[in-house]
């Protein structure tokens, strides 16, 4: 058998099939598995862990192929990130995967071997559904990724079914529920199946869907929990590597952690599935699923079922026209409708990736399924928010300071507020003039600020996540990701509209202070506008005077 000391002097390649002797050639796939889990339990399984480590990140599912050209300063920190991960995860779950991708096939994509190198770890296939819609990101691992929204198969349905059974008992005969014998789709940490029941109440015989907590996720999450915990400190340590200020790797991972906490908390879901069903109630054509508490428990979520598929796969078979209503609606339901709640602190769904919007193109509904994930936002936060967004897209960086200035978490020292007036004027600069105006602008100011060590809350860094969500499926919707205009031309039909519910965060004084920006702008515009026709004019003239061209 190869020497494992020798693991470390090996290429790539050299490395694979060298692992390859390792493993009984006429073994089944347990038997392999046995094996590998053996020996990254013995003494020299650390180093075995450190060579695949090495294996993955360089030559398996390489991170130039991964990070978008826009993020190559993140290249360190994921490899960092990735090998910290293969060092430390449990053996008996990283001995599976290590098999798995010594049998795949050496031409096998990196997309299809990071699929399967984060199944069944449900914090990276969270992550995973985030960036799904990235627009940045190479089409390939787009489209890998994607199939993260509804496409996870990490259990059976016999195991949905037996959970659900012993959650259930009793109430199984008593409610005469009848379930479905296939999974209707997967989540990073629960599985959905339909069922059928009779409401004791009525007598009428109904549709209903359960969502389950996977039975593997309970000590997977918890593990997952401590490794974000350890990552966040060991990355968090090397801060001036990556460009980062102290504590800024430490503060984003734990908010991380809190918020994929929610994805496990059933018994809080249903509640908040009761209070969004009170919130859009007078949505026309926004649907959200009721819990049917009487088959709740804290396993499973009984709910109505939704119709409609993948808002994405659904806008497929849609007109121009149908698509950019659907989008509308969308900018209705998850950007709108809580910026302009007329509640003290608006909840919002923190979690609207495409596989969580389902649309019927028959009645026209929109679906928004699966809040595990959600915030709040406080009246105050919306109005600043809403102010940095105007501002930013006006050009104004002194006003800019001064929203960032109200949104962060604590007051900012001289220091601080120099570099954020320089960082902002230097982003501002970026802008051209004449270039529509994006919501997305704000959140990615935030983020850059963020990453210089300056806090804010934990709803913000939420929200920002659903924008940037939104934009990339608002591309493929309609190839157009404007949802700052979208926004815009909701607050005016509200206004004009006169709805009763109607709660734009911004006073009168707030809106006459935009009034008064925008004329200044407005006139930097037409002065951009000129000196762009002039050199027109100029450069064509110029071009006529020597006969490179014609008027025809």
């Amino acid at each position: 058998m190869f020497a494992l000391a020798q693991l470390r002097t090996l290429s790539p390649d050299q490395l694979r099939a060298a692992l390859s002797q390792f493993l009984p050639i006429d073994a089944s796939t347990e038997q392999k598995i046995a094996t590998v889990e053996s020996i990254l339990d013995s003494p020299a399984g650390q180093m075995l862990r450190a060579e695949m480590a090495r294996w993955i990140v360089e030559h398996t599912v390489p991170v130039h192929s991964l990070v978008p050209r826009q993020y190559e300063h993140l290249g360190p920190l994921v490899a960092d990130a990735m090998q910290f991960e293969v060092t430390r995860l449990s053996s008996h779950r990283l001995a599976p995967k290590l098999v798995e991708q010594v049998e795949l096939p050496a031409e096998t994509a990196p997309e299809v071997r990071l699929l399967r190198l984060i199944s069944e770890v449900p914090g990276l296939q969270k992550l995973g559904q985030v960036l799904a819609r990235n627009r940045h990101l190479k089409p390939s691992l787009r489209n890998a990724l994607t199939k993260l929204e509804n496409g996870i198969r990490d259990v059976k349905p016999g195991e949905i079914r037996e959970l659900i059974r012993q959650e259930l008992g009793e109430k199984l005969e008593k409610f005469a529920v009848e379930i479905s014998s296939a999974i209707l789709s997967e989540a990073s940490v629960s599985a959905v199946m339909r069922f059928a029941w009779s409401d004791p109440e009525t007598g009428e015989r109904k549709r209903g869907v359960f969502k389950v907590l996977k039975p593997h996720i309970p000590s997977c999450f918890a593990e997952d929990m401590d490794l974000l915990h350890r990552m966040a400190n060991y990355l968090g340590a090397k801060h001036r590597e990556y460009g980062y200020a102290p504590r800024v790797i430490q503060d984003t991972f734990k908010k991380v952690r809190q918020l994929l906490e929610h994805e496990v908390d059933f018994a809080g879901e249903q509640r908040t599935l009761i209070e969004a069903a009170r919130i859009y109630r007078n949505l026309s054509g926004i649907s959200v699923p009721l819990p049917i508490s009487a088959l709740c428990t804290p396993l499973v979520t009984a709910m109505t079922e939704q119709p409609g598929s993948k808002v994405t796969n659904a806008a497929r078979r849609l007109s121009v026209s149908k698509r950019k209503k659907l989008a509308e609606r969308l900018t209705e339901a998850l950007v709108a409708a809580p910026l302009c709640s007329s509640e003290e602190n608006a909840m919002f769904h923190g979690d609207p990736h495409a596989g969580n919007l389902l649309y019927d193109s028959r009645s026209g509904t929109l679906s928004l399924v699966d809040w595990a994930l959600t915030e709040r936002v406080s009246r105050e936060q919306r109005r600043h928010l809403a102010l940095l967004v105007a501002m930013v897209a006006l050009r104004n960086p002194t006003a800019v300071c001064h929203e960032i200035h109200a949104l962060a978490e604590h007051s900012l020292s001289p220091r601080q507020t120099a570099m954020v007036r320089h960082l902002t004027t230097e982003f501002v600069a970026t802008l051209p003039l004449v270039r529509k105006p994006q919501l997305t602008d704000a959140m990615q100011l935030l983020e850059r600020i963020s990453l210089k060590g300056i806090r804010f809350p934990a709803s913000l860094i939420m929200f920002s996540k659903v924008m940037f969500t939104l934009d990339g499926i608002f591309a493929d919707l309609t190839g157009d990701s404007s949802i700052g205009a979208r926004v815009a031309r909701n607050f005016v039909q509200r206004w004009l509209s006169r709805k009763t519910h109607f709660g734009a965060p911004l006073a009168t004084s707030d809106w006459a202070n935009i009034v008064v920006h925008g004329l200044i702008f407005g006139g930097k515009v037409c002065v951009e506008w000129e000196r762009a026709l002039l050199d027109r004019y100029f450069g064509l003239s110029d071009r006529l005077c020597a006969g490179e061209t014609t008027l025809t």
